[in-house]
């Protein structure tokens, strides 16, 4: 375990206390806290003395990197270390590679949205990609108990502000680049820009998957790449079978094999090439990996099937219009009946994809329930005002509480309709004023 923290939460006793400097907070307001509970040393840029050693630097955000390169190269060099990027996709090619790997026989640990993961659940995690210092705990855990193989999201929220530092990848790979995070961003192009530093950070002959189907892929064109798509030259899709399961055909080195799969939708193909072309780039036989598809899961809270009655609840984690379009054009394969949504927008993020998922909603569903989603530290009301921008339709309520919305949306219920709920996927808690509020799904 490392016993350097930038996290005054996560002070063990014993453990220095770097404060860097954020983009809202100084570490250094928090390094009380530290001492308190139980710090041996504090490295801040300031004069200031405390109570115990004191280490003056001129940059803390250095010092860390510098600290963590000469600490764990070794650990880092001899793993496989594999980084995924993408708007939407991250987190269920991710589980799929190490859902795979694992399978067989490959010791492999996910770190992303849904958690650290190594032969199960074994954290939470505040962010996709955490901070720094707790992704090399989790790193080094990995390798103390024998994993070999590490795959991991790379938001580009994490990469902009550092939280790779230092770490060098074996696989790069991207999934698609569609509107989200232009709160933090300000411009698509320094949305790309900010995935494009994953690529950078390839090992010398590290691998770039690419999916050749998006249009902004230039962007990516690191390492010895590899294609995978529609029109991908390495992978190539083809002969796509949709409904209640998903068939397609994969061309590899001008062998086509045959693919079945219980993962639904057109973009969970996409998915699934994208992690066999990861694992296969391992070195690893593609016909052991064409062998544990059926197998393979989504994540918890991506396209989650609960039957109630004879209708079907999908829960999804869906907050994009992007990723709201492809469960759309998923359902409308298979639905029956009628297609109710329940969804909202989160607070404090991107507005202007607000009324582009209130139309998808309304265009796409019979009727439509919006509700909360994380407000973190806007006003409810003012998200709905952001949403209903030149909105014309009404087959829609609003309903605050997101427990009410969800108990309103099953009573609509009547025989073989669909029921989408969707934005906060595996999520069990609301954030309100960046502090977690509990709420019942189900």
């Amino acid at each position: 375990m490392i016993n350097i923290k930038s996290d005054s939460r996560k002070i063990n006793k014993g453990d220095i206390f770097v404060a860097l400097k954020g983009i809202s907070s100084n570490g250094e307001d928090y390094v009380d806290e530290a001492i308190k509970r139980g710090a041996s040393k504090i490295v801040v840029e300031s004069d200031n003395k405390y109570s115990v050693d004191t280490l003056k630097v001129n940059d803390t955000r250095k010092y860390l990197n510098e600290y963590l390169d000469h600490n764990y190269s070794k650990v880092l060099s001899d793993m496989k270390i594999i980084g995924l990027t993408g708007t939407n996709g991250k987190t269920t090619t991710c589980y799929l590679v190490y859902q795979i790997l694992n399978l067989l026989g490959y010791k492999c640990g996910y770190i992303g949205t849904i958690g650290f993961y190594l032969d199960k659940k074994i954290s939470s995690l505040p962010n996709t990609s955490p901070d720094i210092c707790e992704l090399y705990d989790m790193i080094t855990t990995s390798y103390e108990l024998g994993y070999k193989y590490i795959v991991m999201e790379a938001s580009s929220q994490g990469l902009d502000m550092g939280r790779f530092s230092n770490i060098k990848f074996d696989i790069a790979a991207f999934t698609n680049l569609t509107q989200d995070h232009l709160d933090y961003h300000k411009t698509f192009e320094n949305y790309a820009k900010a995935k494009q530093i994953l690529f950078k950070k390839l090992k010398n002959n590290g691998i770039s998957i690419l999916n050749s189907d998006d249009k902004y892929y230039n962007y990516f064109l690191y390492g010895n790449i590899f294609y995978y798509g529609l029109s991908g030259n390495d992978y190539k899709i083809s002969n796509i079978k949709l409904g209640y399961k998903t068939e397609f055909n994969i061309t590899i080195d001008n062998k086509i094999y045959n693919v079945e799969s219980n993962l639904l939708g057109e973009y969970n193909i996409y998915n699934l090439v994208c992690a066999i072309a990861i694992v296969n780039k391992l070195n690893i036989d593609i016909d052991s990996i064409i062998n544990t598809i059926k197998k393979l899961t989504t994540p918890p809270g991506r396209m989650d099937l609960v039957r109630f009655k004879d209708n079907l609840i999908i829960i999804d984690y869906a907050h994009t219009p992007d990723a709201m379009k492809n469960i759309y054009d998923t359902v409308s394969k298979i639905k029956k009946a009628n297609v109710y949504t329940i969804f909202g927008c989160t607070g404090d993020r991107d507005r202007t994809k607000r009324p582009l998922m209130l139309s998808l909603a309304l265009n796409n569903s019979i009727y439509s329930i919006i509700t909360s989603d994380d407000l973190h530290n806007e006003e409810f009301n003012s998200i709905i005002k952001d949403m209903f921008i030149n909105n014309k339709k009404n087959n829609y309520s609003i309903v605050k509480d997101r427990a009410e919305a969800i108990k309103s949306g099953m009573a609509l219920l009547k025989h073989n309709d669909i029921l989408l709920l969707l934005g906060k996927g595996h999520e069990e808690f609301i954030i309100v004023k960046d502090k977690n509020k509990e709420v019942i799904f189900m």
